[in-house]
Parts: structure tokens; sequence; C-alpha cells
């Protein structure tokens, strides 16, 4: 016959035909992404506060933590895959992403723009000053 491939998140037995379901318990999945989830908030605590990382390293570590951490969220939780029949919640969480990014970034472009414009030269301020 045919030898189809499921891409499935854990716990996600909805895709799975019927040979296939109930191999992994409901639980159990919600159970390890609990406890990654925690093992990664506990991390996130310990890089912040920690005197081992250089300075730099520290908001470096905490991103890569955020990020491992909306990784664990949408496959262990939401069951957000690549799967055929995932194709639409794939594309809402592609679509949310790029809100987000154009609004951060406009947002940082528009306040830099403020800030270079809504400030006196410094001709004008040593002047002011000089009185």
């Amino acid at each position: 016959m045919t030898d189809m491939q499921y891409d499935r998140a854990p716990g996600d037995a909805s895709a799975l035909p019927d040979v296939e379901q109930g191999t992994s318990s409901g639980l159990l999945v919600y159970t390890i992404g609990l406890a990654l989830a925690v093992v990664l908030t506990a991390m996130s605590f310990w890089v912040a506060n920690t005197s081992l990382l250089w300075i730099g390293g520290v908001s470096l570590g905490l991103t890569v933590l955020a990020i491992a951490q909306m990784g664990i969220h949408l496959v262990f939780f939401l069951h957000v895959t690549t799967g055929p029949d995932n194709t639409n919640n794939v594309m809402a969480l592609a679509f949310g992403v790029l809100i987000v990014v154009l609004v951060v970034v406009g947002s940082l472009l528009i306040m830099a723009d403020l800030n270079d414009n809504m400030m006196l030269p410094a001709e004008l301020m040593n002047l002011h000053m000089q009185r």
C-alpha cells in the first residue's frame, strides 16, 4: 500500500490513523511539556542572576531560553506542527509573528527618528548654557 508519514505534535491523536491512535498518553505529554517549561524558566532565573556569564551573554542566553520556551509551548501545549492538517495554524502563527515584528521595528524606527529630530542641536545647547 502506501507508506505515509504523519507529522504530528506529541499528544496530537486527532491527526493519526486508527492504527496509531492511543500510542501516547496525553497526560504524559503534558507532564513532559510542563517539566521542560519549568526547567527552562528556572534556567532563565539562574541566567539572569548569575555572575558566571559575561554581561553581554546574559541577554543572549535569555533570548535563547525564551525561544526554546516558545517552542516547547507551541509543540507540547498548542500542538502546532507542519503537517498538512495544520497549515492554517502555521500560517496564522507566521502572520502573527510578522505583525509583531513590524510593530516592534516600526516603533523603534519612529522613536529613533523622533529622538534625532526633537533634540536641539549641540551648538544651540551650548549657546543656551553660555548666557
